[in-house]
């Protein structure tokens, strides 16, 4: 897979040489080129932002460097390939691990990360005309820019790309993998040694009886709560008659999606 990111902060992604996608990246899994938005301005302060038509705080990304670097890299491209941007904005469809698996089976992603209050909406308009553009949202919440957006995104997806995990069930069982845990959320794991500040691992977990152990841990799923992606609390299998126990939790009354420094509503 080649990703590719545009960034004012290019140093951001230094956390992409280290771990299971450093080793990946090493083994060629992955080819990973960060691009210097800077490269693209022709003026002696090389400047990457103007004050907002209309008014208002804060600075807009300027097109013409971000409509250069796109095109440069996009005809970099082998043959007829062309990749698929992805934007981070507050306005954005959620992220979510459905569409990590779908961005694992890309060949090519093309990351723009924007800064101050975003990116002029024309190069998103003119970027639709030459390939498929996705303004992703990582949450609910306000971030500086788009850089850590991008890191969560492309770790997210790198390790569902085949040759990455040491393991390729460990994708399988993941919370919120689609399929059977699509609405569920992964119970309490343990490891050695068996008691810890005198907390016992529950007895079945020891047991060697792997059907029981199974029930046991689909007993210990949650379930996600409608609307919010998470469940609260901690699920207690120990206590739980049901096989499944739903967890409530509440949500925020304002609603701001954030990966740039923007608020909405």
């Amino acid at each position: 897979m080649r990703i590719d990111i545009v960034s004012i902060f290019i140093e951001y992604f230094a956390p992409l040489d280290v771990s299971l996608l450093g080793k990946a990246r090493q083994r060629g899994v992955f080819d990973v080129r960060l691009h210097d938005l800077r490269d693209w301005t022709h003026d002696r302060h090389r400047t990457v932002d103007d004050t907002p038509y209309g008014g208002g705080p804060g600075m807009v990304m300027k097109p013409e460097p971000w409509g250069e670097a796109l095109d440069m890299i996009v005809a970099d491209g082998s043959g007829a390939a062309v990749p698929r941007l992805i934007v981070p904005t507050p306005s954005g469809r959620p992220f979510t691990q459905a569409l990590a698996q779908s961005y694992a089976r890309e060949p090519w992603l093309l990351f723009a990360c924007g800064r101050y209050e975003g990116i002029d909406s024309r190069v998103i308009e003119d970027a639709r005309g030459k390939m498929s553009v996705d303004e992703i949202s990582i949450g609910d919440f306000v971030l500086a820019g788009g850089e850590a957006a991008v890191l969560v995104i492309v770790e997210a997806v790198g390790r569902l790309v085949p040759g990455v995990l040491g393991n390729a069930d460990s994708a399988t069982d993941d919370s919120f993998a689609p399929g059977a845990m699509e609405t569920l959320l992964e119970g309490p794991i343990y490891t050695k040694p068996p008691v810890w500040r005198d907390r016992p691992v529950p007895e079945v977990l020891l047991s060697g009886n792997h059907a029981v152990i199974a029930r046991w841990r689909r007993a210990s799923y949650r379930h996600e709560s409608a609307g919010t992606g998470r469940a609260t609390g901690s699920a207690d299998p120990r206590r739980s008659r049901s096989p499944i126990a739903p967890r409530r939790r509440f949500s925020a009354g304002r609603r701001t999606y954030g990966t740039l420094g923007r608020r909405l509503g």
